[in-house]
């Protein structure tokens, strides 16, 4: 019998939705700071979340409306960004999606042994986790933007964190809920459950999913499988999660 032993979270818009109640504002505050003549609306900052990691969005923005800035410029207004981010987590202006502090306080009582692996750089985490979890700590470990070379959807993120954990990939499962993300723990080789945040997210086509929920659910709030194992509560448990891998467990025998 497959055994869960790990679980692998994304944060941004997986553990808490942050997109467009954080970042945003906080890329908007950054350009007026500068007196950068840009003000991204969801509309645009939703099509940007393609760009993985900030300062290559701004790159990316800048070359595409044809503004010729330059690498500290960029770095600049991604410090600025930064500095509003935080400003803006420590007015608790950001909570748990549905079911996550259920699901993630579960396994730590089973003993699973839990791990971040994010784009977000290791501050912006940091202070998050900490808003969040008020001084619990359910996480071994954090693979952060700042911890590797390249980031999502590159692999390197998971790869790093699968070597630090040296649990077998077969006992882990990863949380994601965006395109970039996905491609890396699939690339990774990870049995991976899309729980899709309030970004609107058309999969990209190429990638194949074994599991895909609309929540984690809890006791007021009925989760739904799209595809997976059959749910024999109202949301997802640590029993779902064993499930699920001896799910794809038997479909590889």
């Amino acid at each position: 019998m497959t055994c869960l032993e790990g679980v692998y979270w994304d944060l941004d818009g997986t553990i808490a939705n942050t997109e467009l109640e954080a970042h945003l504002p906080a890329f908007n505050c950054a350009f007026n700071d500068l007196g950068i003549n840009w003000n991204w609306d969801a509309n645009k900052y939703v099509k940007l979340l393609k760009i993985n990691g900030g300062k290559n969005r701004i790159a990316y923005y800048a070359k595409s409306n044809n503004d010729d800035f330059s690498e500290d410029l960029i770095l600049k207004i991604h410090e600025k960004k930064q500095f509003h981010y935080c400003e803006i987590i420590k007015k608790n202006c950001v909570s748990f999606k549905t079911g996550v502090f259920r699901l993630i306080n579960e396994l730590h009582r089973k003993k699973v042994r839990q791990f971040i692996v994010t784009s977000s750089s290791r501050n912006q985490v940091d202070l998050l986790l900490d808003k969040l979890f008020s001084g619990f700590n359910p996480f071994e470990f954090i693979i952060s933007s700042d911890d590797v070379e390249l980031k999502k959807p590159n692999p390197l993120p998971y790869l790093k964190a699968i070597q630090l954990s040296n649990i077998n990939k077969r006992n882990s499962i990863a949380f994601e809920d965006s395109n970039p993300g996905l491609k890396s723990s699939l690339t990774a080789d990870l049995p991976t459950i899309f729980v899709p945040s309030n970004i609107p997210t058309v999969l990209d086509k190429n990638i194949n999913l074994d599991c895909i929920l609309d929540s984690l659910g809890d006791e007021n709030n009925v989760a739904n499988v799209i595809k997976g194992p059959k749910l024999n509560k109202s949301y997802v448990d640590y029993s779902f999660l064993n499930d699920y891998l001896g799910f794809l467990s038997n479909a590889k025998n």
